[in-house]
């Protein structure tokens, strides 16, 4: 008798994950469950080249519907997982459907973060995960409109930069003291409020939204300080929550995600866990959540492993990227702890340059602007933990594949 293999969630982790079994000899049924209408997609163009009309939904999907009949894959699309039952290893779905399974997959993904301020439920006031999301954004989209974007991290700035370029009068209104602060120096802070203010944005930092205010839809902003901005359209960009519900209600381990091992393995030896709602060891950096693309396709991959009986352990060095004009930051490694910044390259006066962080002399991360040598190769630098000459590191008058070679 075959067996069933049931993944919740239509995200980029199960794009991979429900392939991927097969390639490791899963025989038996492979059932996919989303609550959006779409076959997985690619969410990254979202604040990007699909909100400026480059690209359309069709391009954003990572396979086209019939990629996954070949494969043998059901698509239950439009359809919520309301509960799972270990004890009978089932799940029951919003219509009352009661699907089997032996073996399970949670794919749940990530939300946005919500404010809970006056004004928030207006009309014209979004916040940016999905298709529709954007959809919604798109119909108040106008030359010479104003937008306000609450919150300066990537999703934010990804967002203005588009929203700029299609001739909107864009602010963004961060509480931090400055852009990216809860992922970047203040050396990197400082360049991408510097371009952003060179383009037309208007950034404010260290500064609090109290509410919004507007008849049927949002027409200003308004701050703690007693400032006010006008707003025709709000994008709200404060964070993501990983989506544990299903697993809280199973009794199984959470802490700001759904915990797991190296192999993707929950404390349910029939249940794995894969992506943005996971909370996973990691060799270098400790117990980290990601919120990354990559971090979803290489953790896929073993949990098909896993599921099928092999062990293929999740060790893969987190990386990240983010365009914004003609910039390009590519990201490796995690910077917490880092005790010393250096920068290679000029970027006071260039637009491409690289940040690396170090930690009692080895290199933990590095932001790279335009620079894609030195984003490859300090891969390798971070993960054999090799002992950096700082002073080779920024002397960008040296190749930096000779420094990585030395």
């Amino acid at each position: 008798m075959s067996e069933t293999c049931i993944i919740i969630g239509a995200s980029h982790a199960a794009a991979q994950l429900a392939p991927s079994l097969r390639q490791e000899g899963w025989a038996g049924l492979i059932i996919v469950i989303g609550d959006e209408p779409y076959a997985p997609y690619q969410r990254p163009p979202l604040s990007k080249t699909y909100l400026q009309g480059e690209k359309g939904v069709d391009d954003l999907l990572i396979r086209h519907q019939e990629a996954y009949a070949k494969h043998g894959i059901e698509l239950r699309l439009g359809e919520r997982v309301e509960a799972i039952d270990r004890e009978s290893k089932t799940v029951t779905l919003q219509n009352g459907d009661v699907l089997y399974y032996d073996k399970l997959a949670l794919c749940t993904g990530a939300r946005v973060r919500k404010v809970s301020l006056p004004g928030a439920d207006l009309e014209g006031i979004h916040y940016l995960r999905n298709i529709d999301d954007v959809n919604h954004i798109k119909a108040h989209v106008g030359e010479q409109k104003n937008a306000v974007i609450v919150g300066g991290g990537y999703i934010g700035l990804e967002t203005a930069a588009v929203l700029n370029k299609l001739g909107m009068q864009v602010t963004v209104l961060e509480m931090a003291s400055r852009v990216l602060a809860r992922v970047t120096a203040p050396e990197v802070s400082e360049f991408y409020e510097r371009v952003h203010a060179e383009e037309g944005v208007n950034i404010q930092t260290g500064i609090a939204v109290s509410g919004f205010e507007g008849a049927k839809r949002v027409m200003r902003v308004v701050c703690a300080d007693g400032s006010h901005y006008p707003a025709d359209l709000v994008v709200i960009g404060v964070g993501v929550l990983p989506n544990t519900e299903l697993a809280e209600a199973a009794d199984l381990a959470t802490d700001d995600g759904i915990l797991v091992d190296s192999y993707t393995k929950t404390a349910d030896p029939d249940i794995v866990a894969v992506g943005d709602c996971t909370m996973h060891p990691s060799e270098l950096y400790g117990y980290v959540r990601l919120e990354s693309v990559p971090n979803a396709m290489e953790q896929a991959k073993s949990a098909a492993a896993t599921l099928c009986g092999k062990q293929k352990p999740y060790t893969a060095l987190p990386w990240f990227w983010s365009d914004q004009y003609d910039l390009k930051l590519q990201i490796a490694g995690l910077n917490r702890g880092y005790d010393q910044v250096v920068i290679r390259g000029d970027r006071q006066g260039s637009r491409s340059f690289a940040a690396f962080y170090l930690q009692e002399g080895r290199l933990l991360a590095v932001d790279c602007v335009n620079r894609p040598q030195e984003f490859m190769l300090s891969k390798r630098l971070i993960t054999q933990q090799i002992q950096i000459d700082v002073a080779k590191l920024v002397d960008d008058t040296k190749s930096f594949k000779e420094l990585v070679s030395a």
